[in-house]
């Protein structure tokens, strides 16, 4: 059986990706008689007057061919004498890097290409550094357009050094320099005569050539579980794809992270039982006891798999939005998925020198190193020693997209050595000497909306009514607990993290908590509708902007206007209306008193009746 070998190309916009690719599948003969007829069709309406475009066979996106560059992933199989290839030819253009990272993600090898006459980029240098980060261990630089300076050696070896230099402390196995044409075909499959000086391999025999032997193989089994599979009462499976190692019926694994141990009583690869399976395999495990195993879980026979909730990470920012410390992300990795928080931002890691640069905000495209907190245990790896449990995405939570990829470098020491204390007294015990459920009102709204007012009135008739209850105001709050933050985003994310720790605690205790705050951005509010947990009702007091600034309480709107404030939430930062408040309350057209009777009618149809 031929080995397989998977393989990025990447570089800058125009270096020739898609050309270099195209090329090497046209003089190969890997083409199809019917695709080699359209790319001849096709290039005579082309941009290389007549001349055969090798770009087309990869650039399929309209967009693609009409701006000549490449925007989103193309994958290609194909196979030689010697190999079988999955090559994905990824974008350039620094808008488009997550495209690349994606492409990437999958690979073993990266072919990145550099226009000989411009000699190595920023992208250049950022894509080889995100290539050792996603754990590339093999690269080929191919000096494209050799051509156009006339096979110039001397230009050629400068950019060899150069490269050479950039890649001195990248954790990789090989680096190889190839002066190719992809317009001409010089060295792509096979050695050029205008090139007589260069001595190694054409692009495709040194790809048929890379060794990318697995060590994965030697190592211990390693299954992250995928699904629980219970066709009947006799039968009870987990399956999922072996990461690591091999297991073979009989052995003893470990369930992680409840610990438990268990012996493979069979396995099956897809629909066959099978006495063992292998790195890759799609298996069902079923074990000679009952275990706690459901999806999210590691089944393993690795003592070295970490199981906690903090640890730190290397981060490829990949959102419009700037990364602050504080907000609150899904975490996937491997096949679990839990909230997660960015808690502090340790350094950027400098594109071109990979030097550590102080940061406080992380925008698109940086590197950085982080450390996360999880809202429970997590079973995880470091990306060094095993990949698929050393890997993981940050999902936004309110647009569900990708923000960031990132590996795992290793477990905070702390997380291990912080444990939490239980108590005889519950939070059930504390409320049923109340005599109430707690839980915690949140208002929400801009400055001048009437919050304070309303949660004051709210507090009033819920104490009158027997309820137990404690009010925290934004302003009050800033005098003591957070008189250290200020009002740039990440302080107002920490702000409400902070107020939200502080109302569960409250809420533990058996007190009703109304917190009134601003509370600008959704993705805070949601957040803190997740620490705090059951019971938060989300109160929008939705008064307009041109009433609050009538009003101007404080004077405060008359200060913004004249940029005496800055940062202040509705004039030069932006307030995110709620998009699932239980309750809208605009107090410009309605009494205090109807307004605080909605209020309180909606807490007692969730709370209860005294």
């Amino acid at each position: 059986m031929k080995s397989l070998l998977k393989f990025i190309t990447c570089g800058s916009v125009d270096d020739g990706k898609s050309t270099l690719i195209g090329h090497m599948l046209y003089d190969a003969k890997l083409l199809f008689a019917d695709q080699e007829k359209a790319l001849e069709l096709d290039s005579k309406v082309g941009s290389r007057g007549g001349d055969i475009d090798y770009s087309l066979l990869l650039d399929g996106l309209m967009a693609e061919r009409e701006q000549g560059i490449t925007i989103d992933v193309a994958y290609r199989y194909f196979t030689t004498e010697n190999r079988s290839f999955i090559v994905a030819d990824t974008p350039g253009h620094e808008e488009y890097t997550r495209n690349m990272a994606v492409g990437a993600s999958f690979a073993e090898a990266a072919v990145i290409l550099v226009d000989a006459a411009k000699g190595v980029s920023t992208q250049t240098r950022r894509h080889a550094r995100i290539c050792s980060f996603m754990g590339i261990k093999h690269l080929v630089l191919a000096v494209n357009k050799m051509d156009l300076i006339e096979y110039d050696r001397e230009r050629f070896e400068e950019i060899k050094k150069e490269f050479t230099k950039i890649t001195y402390d990248f954790d990789i196995d090989s680096v190889t320099v190839i002066p190719v044409s992809a317009t001409e075909g010089d060295n792509i499959t096979k050695q050029s005569e205008n090139t007589l000086w260069y001595k190694g391999m054409s692009l495709l025999e040194c790809l048929e050539n890379i060794d990318v032997f697995n060590e994965k193989d030697k190592e211990d089994f390693v299954m992250p579980v995928q699904r629980v599979s219970r066709p009947n009462q006799q039968f009870r499976g987990f399956q999922g794809q072996v990461e690591a190692g091999e297991v073979t019926v009989g052995d003893e694994i470990t369930s992680l992270p409840s610990k438990e141990k268990a012996k493979v009583k069979s396995l099956f690869v897809t629909d066959r039982e099978e006495k063992a399976a292998g790195t890759g395999e799609p298996v069902t495990v079923q074990l000679d006891r009952e275990v706690d195993v459901s999806r999210g879980c590691v089944l393993t026979t690795n003592p070295n798999v970490s199981t906690a909730d903090m640890f730190t990470a290397t981060l490829l920012w990949m959102d419009d939005s700037p990364l602050v410390p504080g907000r609150n992300y899904f975490i996937k990795a491997g096949t679990n998925i839990l909230p997660g928080t960015v808690m502090t931002v340790k350094h950027k890691i400098d594109i071109n020198t990979g030097d550590f640069i102080p940061a406080d905000r992380v925008f698109k495209n940086e590197l950085v190193e982080c450390e996360i907190s999880l809202s429970e245990n997590m079973v995880f790896d470091s990306f060094a020693d095993n990949e698929a449990l050393g890997g993981f995405i940050l999902i936004d939570r309110v647009s569900n997209m990708t923000s960031a990829c990132g590996v795992i470098e290793s477990p905070l020491s702390r997380s291990e050595n912080v444990v939490w204390q239980d108590s005889d007294v519950t939070r059930e015990i504390r409320s049923q000497q109340k005599g109430q459920m707690p839980g915690t009102i949140w208002f929400t709204g801009l400055s001048g909306s009437g919050k304070s007012t309303l949660a004051n009135e709210v507090e009033k008739r819920l104490v009158a009514s027997g309820y137990h209850t404690m009010l925290l105001d934004g302003d009050n709050v800033r005098h003591g607990l957070n008189k250290n933050l200020g009002f740039k985003e990440e302080d107002r994310v920490e702000n409400i993290r902070r107020i939200a720790e502080v109302a569960r605690l409250m809420n533990d205790a058996g007190v009703i908590t109304l917190a009134s705050f601003i509370s600008p951005y959704e993705q805070d509010r949601s957040n803190a509708r997740d620490i705090i947990g059951e019971n938060f009702i989300e109160i929008y007091v939705s008064t307009p902007l041109e009433e609050c600034e009538r009003r101007d309480v404080k004077g405060l709107y008359k200060k913004a206007r004249t940029g005496e404030i800055p940062n202040f939430t509705g004039i030069s930062s932006p307030y995110e209306v709620p998009e699932q408040a239980d309750l809208h309350i605009d107090t410009s057209g309605t009494p205090l008193e109807e307004c605080a009777s909605r209020v309180v009618e909606h807490v007692m149809n969730k709370f209860g009746e005294r």
